[in-house]
């Protein structure tokens, strides 16, 4: 991008900034929660997806108003800036020969999005579906009599069409997890083709989203083409294979010996995002290097789509995100402005942050621990606002991570004196928001948020559902308790509250993904699973799954049965944060499970 023209632009965004959504007031109000509720989460920013136009809007006007209400901007700007994978393309050396065939990219074939960047020329062999299951009496082996040695691999996505076979490969339908297998026993490229009849849907994948590279090269390709080469052999064609598969319920795998010329190419999509960083001296604290810090996460996940975290992937619309994070990153601004008010009576310094790219992994959070500007020994405590815009009326309000200090407990309850809140404590540091990279650092941490619902990660999630005097509520909590660690002679008393990321992703080769429920295998709900025992201590449990709930969907898939809910799992890595869709008395909810 032209130097010139990036000045400039942030320039107006800056300026725009401070001229929005701002009262002389400094106190905590309604009206100018609403103001920044209502500008962050506005057609116009297009869901702050990070890189983008929205998203260095909401930074400017996030680095405006805390510069309005009296604090120091990093770097003079406010802007700790760092880059972000957002996706990739195919690259100019995708080819596919055969037989003076040329394959057209986009139109008869296309990568796997986790395809490797190689080439291949080598013979083929076709294997079925690419299964090998052995399980009570049954046995299926695409695999028996082939030699994949180095060749390329022709096989269908997904599993049969036949009621009596899919109990036997539930959650083995992944491509990724198929391609993986076939690599594993020596194949050298992959060839995935859509099983179905002639006239059949046969779309191409979407090459764009990013799901880990398999290190050899990995085509889709459609039904038509694959029929060409089948066709060189004198073998059936896709359809006909398809439906004797289904009929006869046997496996059919064999060789082909024309020679396919192949190459893949993705390159990685990168853009410049940035977390928001500012500070304010406490006027009593000019001998006191400690610090509290104040933040949450701004970006959202813009027009949503496969692969952004939007539980409706197949939907292309703005995802407001009023509530995820709009709500925090207001009351952010909001307790900023009222602390200045008061910095000289403050004897400790804050330091408040707005996130980049947490949706996709808490990016932006663990870039500033491990770039910050002050000692992370300097920091006392962190107060994460992730969530925070939707108080119901039993005034509940979670707190993560009460755990990592032995005095949040009796503060939090203590300052609630005062609001009578129906406090939900829980004492793990690890969570899916971006405390976590802070409590990877021994530092404590409070998580406030006012829980999950059905608009999450949705268009829906707009600034009308928001309830404004609840994030007063909130925000005023807050602001309290950030007075009261200020005053503070001692620092709070960390202490390990379960596992820190590290050890998380340590930890990821040996776990199986599991909600910890005993489902209900007999099927006798017809539009759900039923979870007929949750498991104590496991992560259904945690998130608040009862006994009887119906699990209807997970990230936003629907789940009609067992099978369904086996196929979910497959699809997600140990380590994530799922939402799981529940009916439980007849109503609708959503809970967070962390795996």
């Amino acid at each position: 991008m032209n130097p010139l023209r990036t000045f400039s632009l942030a320039g107006l965004i800056f300026i725009t900034g401070c001229s929005l959504g701002q009262q002389e007031n400094t106190e905590i109000t309604r009206q100018e929660l609403k103001e920044h509720v209502s500008y962050l989460a506005s057609e116009q920013l297009k869901g702050r997806y990070p890189g983008t136009r929205g998203d260095h809007k909401a930074a400017g006007y996030i680095a405006g108003n805390l510069k309005k209400a009296g604090l120091t901007l990093q770097d003079g700007s406010g802007m700790q800036k760092f880059r972000v994978v957002t996706g990739q393309k195919p690259g100019p050396n995708n080819h596919l020969l055969f037989d003076g065939f040329r394959g057209v990219l986009n139109k008869n074939f296309v990568p796997m999005p986790f395809s490797g960047s190689d080439a291949l020329d080598a013979p083929m062999v076709f294997l079925g579906y690419g299964f090998q299951v052995v399980a009570n009496g049954f046995q299926w082996d695409d695999y028996t009599g082939t030699d994949i040695e180095g060749k390329w691999v022709m096989m269908f996505r997904g599993t049969p069409d036949n009621d009596k076979l899919k109990k036997y490969f539930m959650g083995q339908r992944s491509d990724r997890e198929k391609a993986l297998a076939a690599k594993d026993k020596g194949a050298g490229g992959i060839l995935f083709v859509s099983p179905g009849k002639n006239g059949s849907k046969d779309e191409l994948v979407n090459p764009g989203v990013r799901k880990g590279n398999i290190e050899i090269p990995a085509l889709h390709i459609k039904r038509e083409l694959a029929d060409k080469l089948l066709e060189l052999n004198g073998s059936p064609s896709v359809s006909e294979i398809t439906a004797s598969i289904d009929e006869t319920e046997k496996s059919e795998s064999f060789q082909l010996d024309t020679e396919i010329h192949g190459s893949t190419e993705l390159i990685p999509l990168e853009a410049e995002t940035q977390n928001i960083i500012a500070t304010l001296k406490g006027g009593a604290s000019s001998s006191n290097e400690r610090y509290i810090v104040i933040g949450g996460h701004y970006d959202h996940l813009g027009m949503g789509g496969e692969n952004t975290g939007s539980r409706r992937p197949d939907t292309m619309a703005i995802h407001y995100g009023a509530d995820d994070n709009a709500s925090g990153i207001a009351a952010m601004m909001e307790i900023a402005e009222k602390l200045a008010s008061v910095k000289d009576s403050l004897t400790t310094n804050f330091l408040f942050a707005g996130f980049g790219a947490e949706e996709m992994g808490l990016i932006g959070s663990k870039y500033f621990v491990g770039h910050s500007t002050i000692p992370l020994k300097n920091i006392m405590g962190m107060i994460n606002l992730d969530m925070i815009g939707r108080l119901r009326t039993d005034n509940s309000l979670q707190v993560g991570g009460v755990g990592t200090s032995l005095e949040a407990d009796s503060i939090l309850n203590q300052l609630n004196a005062s609001y009578d809140f129906t406090l939900g404590l829980s004492p793990e540091g690890y969570g899916p928001s971006d405390h976590s990279s802070f409590y990877s650092k021994d530092i404590p941490v409070f998580f406030f948020s006012t829980g999950p619902h059905l608009d999450y990660h949705t268009p829906e999630d707009t600034p009308d559902k928001i309830n404004y005097e609840g994030l007063k509520l909130v925000s005023d909590y807050i602001y309290d308790l950030a007075l009261h660690l200020s005053k503070r002679k001692k620092r709070l008393t960390f202490q390990e509250a379960g596992p820190k990321m590290e050890d998380q992703q340590q930890r990821r080769a040996e776990l199986k993904v599991t909600l910890g429920i005993m489902p209900d295998f007999a099927g006798v709900v017809k539009k759900g699973l039923r979870a007929d025992l949750v498991i104590k201590g496991k992560p259904a449990y945690r998130a608040g799954m009862k006994d009887g709930d119906i699990i209807t969907a997970i990230n936003g898939k629907h789940v009609g049965d067992i099978y369904d809910y086996m196929d979910r799992l497959s699809e997600i890595e140990p380590g994530q944060t799922i939402t799981v869709e529940i009916l439980r008395n007849g109503e609708k909810s959503v809970l967070m499970v962390q795996l």
